[in-house]
């Protein structure tokens, strides 16, 4: 198996903090007049950094999903730590986060930055979340347009990250209590969790459900039999905590649907996965975007805008645009 550093993608969604799901102030023309020709730069540069690995895709995938759902969509995850700060960058649970996600935001903001209409006019925040929708795209996903007119965040700790990102173990309520407190359904949660078809996890996410999950059942009765053993192939006892299994074993690298169908046959990688299925709140949505894969893509792209609007800042005294993604102004 392949290893991997810093590749988990979409393990989790995290907060706990009530926002309203709203595209106040949000627009698609945002730049129209500012910098017209914004998401064409942010997409080259997008391109160009998938040219060289892979792990760009699931990486600024998993970046957008952690930043908007601590604080909100506000760039604050790319902040780096300082003697004075610990960053939420630097949070445990941030830890796993591809470093090729950050690489591709900052990319982006310098070539957007290079043309000098557009220099220090547009967010970090925003600049996320084009990158996010062309990695989509270059995965084979659907394309879409995003709203865009955010504001950089003015603050980042580790601190704030506390507590805001569920586990691999999460069960369908735990799932629905934290999405619902953002405005968001269960359908935008499994639609979100369709990412999952994407990017990788490290053994130890899911180590539990192929070794000693009870004194009845070694392994998790709800994980397909042949997958469990193809699991416990590669991740032996005492693994190297740097390998990595891929979400999707069987489309890992494309963008699509089998994510749910996979889930079908009990090949769901983690077990907030594998509830999906298992809860029968949830499984209708399974069977349905199982069996069309333009449906599941359509709410995707409903889940992804929807979350897009979470937590934005886009008065004055709630933000700035960042000279520096990585560093407050």
């Amino acid at each position: 198996m392949a290893k991997y550093r810093n590749t988990l993608l979409f393990l989790t969604f995290p907060s706990l903090l009530l926002f309203c799901v709203s595209a106040e102030n949000l627009r698609r023309d945002y730049y129209a007049d500012i910098c017209p020709n914004v998401e064409n730069i942010v997409r080259t540069a997008v391109t160009a950094k998938f040219k060289e690995t892979f792990v760009t895709i699931p990486g600024t995938l998993r970046l957008f999903a952690h930043d908007c759902f601590v604080q909100g969509c506000d760039g604050s995850i790319l902040i780096a730590s300082t003697p004075e700060n610990t960053a939420e960058r630097d949070h445990p649970d941030n830890l796993s986060i591809a470093g090729d996600g950050f690489d591709t935001v900052g990319r982006a903001k310098e070539a957007v930055d290079e043309v000098p209409q557009c220099e220090n006019k547009v967010s970090c925040a925003d600049i996320l979340v084009m990158a996010t929708r062309d990695v989509v795209y270059l995965a084979g996903g659907p394309s879409y347009e995003v709203e865009l007119g955010r504001l950089d965040g003015l603050s980042s700790t580790a601190t704030s990250v506390n507590g805001k990102i569920p586990q691999a173990s999460s069960n369908l309520d735990q799932l629905n209590a934290i999405f619902g407190a953002l405005g968001l359904s269960q359908d935008d949660m499994i639609a979100l969790s369709g990412a999952h078809t994407l990017g990788f996890s490290h053994c130890s996410n899911f180590a539990n459900r192929i070794r000693h999950f009870s004194k009845e059942n070694p392994v998790d009765p709800t994980l397909n039999r042949t997958y469990a053993a193809q699991l416990q192939a590669l991740c032996p006892t005492n693994v190297d905590p740097t390998l990595v299994a891929p979400l999707d074993p069987i489309t890992s690298s494309r963008f699509d649907n089998q994510y749910f169908k996979n889930l079908q046959m009990g090949m769901g990688l983690l077990t907030s996965d594998q509830i999906l299925y298992e809860d029968t709140r949830s499984r209708p949505t399974v069977h349905k975007w199982a069996k069309n894969s333009e449906l599941s893509a359509q709410n995707f792209v409903f889940a992804m805008t929807r979350m897009g609007r979470v937590g934005v800042k886009t008065k004055p005294s709630q933000g700035n645009i960042r000279r520096n993604c990585f560093a407050f102004n």
